[in-house]
């Protein structure tokens, strides 16, 4: 499915409605450019969660970890593999953990350093700039 997002309030609302139709342990692949909107994504995602905490790509310190109110999820891993170099640094992260817990939804900014280290449950979502203000979302369901 393709989306065209015009706005960053559009992008955080098709953020907050994928978030409706998430499950405990899915895993949200994120893949795009620099400034292709990404965070705000992750942000509007968040939001529809019901966190309220303000959420900042965690470029630097590649996790953080928020807490969640609901039944079925309890927390929402936000992770950036933006300074990740190799496979090596993947596997000591503990990845393969977060892929298995059911009671937590992980989104992945920079998914494609993954390689073929990759989740098959969940979401892919491909950022492409259109201009300034506009981008295109390719959404992909991950059986």
């Amino acid at each position: 499915m393709k989306i065209i997002s015009k706005s960053s309030e559009e992008t955080k609302r098709i953020g907050k409605e994928l978030a409706e139709k998430i499950k405990g342990g899915d895993i949200v692949l994120l893949f795009g450019d620099l400034g292709a909107g990404k965070t705000t994504f992750v942000q509007g995602f968040a939001e529809g969660l019901g966190i309220r905490d303000r959420i900042l790509s965690p470029t630097f310190v590649l996790q953080r970890l928020h807490d969640v109110a609901g039944d079925d999820i309890k927390t929402l891993n936000h992770i950036d593999l933006y300074r990740i170099e190799n496979l090596t640094e993947i596997e000591n992260f503990g990845l393969i953990e977060l892929f298995e817990d059911k009671s937590s939804v992980t989104l992945i900014e920079w998914a494609e350093r993954l390689k073929d280290f990759k989740p098959k449950k969940g979401w892919k979502i491909i950022f492409n700039h259109i201009s300034e203000n506009e981008r295109e979302l390719v959404l992909d369901k991950l059986l």
